[in-house]
């Protein structure tokens, strides 16, 4: 065991022998119990009230329950101090517990604070007690005067790779270094990305370009830096940097090609948020450019997650790209015995039946062709709301075309097919 920490365990056993100790140790336990007590009732009611509220009211309901239970024994120690001292009591040992319930209370508020800065993350929510514990655990090590003596027990321990030595210290200072370069670049990305999406000069696709670019740039940064921070000589990375090209070569060749995709699509704005497109037999609105897919939802509201480098290879079909303007078709035959310029007239009249149909364009009708069974007229009418469907469209254009052939005695035929039966029989039948 190092020396410092030897002669710091030597120094706490001498202290435990004398009886004020005792007297500290126990009103401070009091306190803690009756403040857990106190502290499991009121949390029941402040989940109420917290789930109910909304904006300030929750963000304080939500520091109030991280600061009760040391608040609470705050409150219950300071009398106890008092007491103490009145009979002349050396109080040390109340003194060092009260800095460090006051920095656990400070310690829990500013963590839940910075974490509502940032945009929701369920690892970083799940990791606010995590990173609330780490922070208080070095306070209190440092007023109990201990931090000294566990960085040098830490650092003992240890092995030997190559002609560097990793110890459980410099492993805990990585990770620590890496987590808070990681989360100031995260916030850092975030706040930069509430400004580009408030910008009126950037158009969505290059808003989310430019986001995913800063986030992956400032992500690399953070890293390099905290391995730079720590000690660790960045060009030792150079032979870790040469395998990883040789595996991205080989085995994520498709991951970097669907990643690089996206940065295209992003950035030519073939494709954007809210665009109608056709990939395949998928239809649907995109509602979302990753890194590595696509979102598509079709109208039954199924997400479809469609690879980048698809849409770079393959024919896609984008129905908003220039104009969210769609033309509907809707194909109607009439009989020979009926009037062709009565029925497309009803049918012009029939083209708004829908509230979804444009006036400009104005609908038309076009007579296409005399099929076998009748004249092929066409309806056509222009929406533009193309991620709606135009299933509900035609529904109610046909609908209306039915009943105005119905009341005008306009008939639509069925198909016509000629028998013909060859006369005579064979001539054994006969007689």
């Amino acid at each position: 065991m190092p020396e410092r920490a030897m002669n710091t365990a030597i120094e706490w056993w001498g202290l435990i022998q004398e009886p004020h100790y005792w007297w500290q140790l126990l009103c401070i336990l009091l306190a803690v119990a009756a403040a857990s007590l106190l502290n499991r009732r009121v949390q029941n009611v402040l989940n109420t009230y917290g789930d109910e509220s909304t904006g300030l009211r929750h963000i304080a309901s939500r520091s109030l329950k991280r600061l009760l239970w040391p608040v609470s024994s705050l409150a219950l120690m300071l009398p106890a101090k008092a007491i103490l001292e009145r009979y002349e009591t050396p109080v040390q040992l109340m003194d060092i517990a009260i800095s460090i319930l006051l920095a656990l209370a400070l310690i829990r508020v500013c963590i839940y604070i910075l974490r509502k800065g940032f945009t929701y993350n369920p690892i970083l929510k799940s990791s606010e007690n995590f990173l609330a514990t780490v922070i208080w655990a070095g306070v209190a090590l440092h007023l109990l005067g201990w931090l000294p003596a566990v960085m040098e027990l830490l650092d003992s321990v240890g092995l030997n790779i190559g002609e560097s030595r990793v110890t459980v210290l410099s492993s805990i200072q990585l990770v620590l270094m890496v987590g808070l370069a990681f989360t100031l670049a995260l916030w850092l990305a975030g706040m930069l990305s509430n400004w580009l999406k408030n910008s009126e000069h950037v158009t969505p696709s290059m808003q989310i370009g430019f986001s995913k670019f800063i986030r992956f740039l400032l992500l690399t940064l953070a890293f390099l830096i905290a391995l730079n921070a720590v000690g660790i000589n960045l060009g030792s990375l150079a032979i870790f940097g040469g395998a990883l090209g040789v595996g991205l070569g080989f085995g994520l060749q498709r991951i970097t090609s669907n990643f690089i995709s996206g940065f295209i699509l992003v950035m030519d704005r073939s494709i954007k948020p809210g665009d109608v497109i056709t990939v395949g037999d998928k239809y649907g609105w995109v509602e979302e450019l990753n890194a590595r897919y696509l979102v598509v939802r079709n109208r039954e509201g199924v997400d479809t997650l469609i690879p980048n480098e698809n849409l770079i290879t393959s024919e896609v079909i984008n129905w908003s790209y220039a104009d969210k303007n769609v033309r509907v078709t809707v194909d109607v035959q009439i009989s020979y015995g009926d009037d062709p310029e009565q029925a497309m007239a009803l049918m012009m009249d029939c083209a708004y039946a829908s509230p979804r149909v444009l006036h400009d364009p104005v609908p038309s009708v076009r007579m296409l062709a005399f099929e076998d069974s009748g004249i092929a007229l066409q309806l056509r009418i222009w929406i533009a709301d193309p991620q709606n469907g135009s299933g509900a469209v035609r529904s109610d254009v046909n609908l209306a075309i039915w009943r105005a052939f119905k009341a005008a005695g306009i008939t639509i035929p069925f198909p016509q097919r000629d028998l013909h039966i060859k006369s005579g029989l064979p001539s054994g039948l006969t007689n």
